[in-house]
């Protein structure tokens, strides 16, 4: 099942860096991560396996680049079956895992910034009173704000003077009723 290929952090880990560097070795994930040239040759092929990167045809050299083939993640079951909701909550707790590890470490360094990119930093959460309605309203405009700034991923020359790879990371959830 494809959504179990997600079900670990390290490949959310080569992914991001896939990403964000637009392509990548496994030697290059290996320097970036802090892992084996192997695990991440292995972790590379899975992810290819199931179509989430692929490798760049006709580059020169031994290894090759892997490139993402969609920067949009869908986490939910394929089906309503026990296997796809289990196969979901895998890929979901890994990425949360990853996710998570990411943004303590770069809580840690916050202080290593420069002042302007220390001060455009925020962690933090709420807890309000809100419908369904309501809280579906504030996802939306959430990814809407997202969405406005994606194109810079995928073309380089939108990218302005100083810019830097940013990850803004957010949850909406519901507190289970008693």
């Amino acid at each position: 099942m494809r959504l179990r290929a997600l079900a670990h952090p390290l490949r959310w880990r080569l992914m991001e860096v896939v990403d964000s560097e637009g392509s990548a070795t496994a030697t290059r994930c290996a320097q970036l991560l802090g892992e084996s040239v192997a695990s991440c040759g292995y972790h590379l092929g899975i992810l290819g396996k199931y179509g989430y990167l692929e490798q760049i045809p006709d580059t020169p050299g031994r290894e090759r680049p892997w490139r993402a083939t969609d920067r949009r993640q869908d986490l939910s079951p394929p089906g309503p079956g026990v296997d796809d909701q289990l196969a979901s909550e895998a890929a979901t707790e890994a990425f949360l895992e990853a996710e998570v590890d990411q943004i303590k470490a770069r809580q840690r360094r916050k202080g290593t910034e420069p002042p302007d990119w220390a001060a455009a930093t925020a962690l933090g959460g709420s807890t309000m009173w809100l419908t369904a309605e309501e809280l579906r309203e504030i996802k939306d405009e959430l990814l809407a704000l997202l969405r406005r700034y994606q194109e810079r991923s995928d073309d380089p020359r939108l990218r302005p003077d100083g810019a830097r790879p940013s990850r803004l990371f957010f949850s909406t959830s519901v507190r289970p009723q008693p």
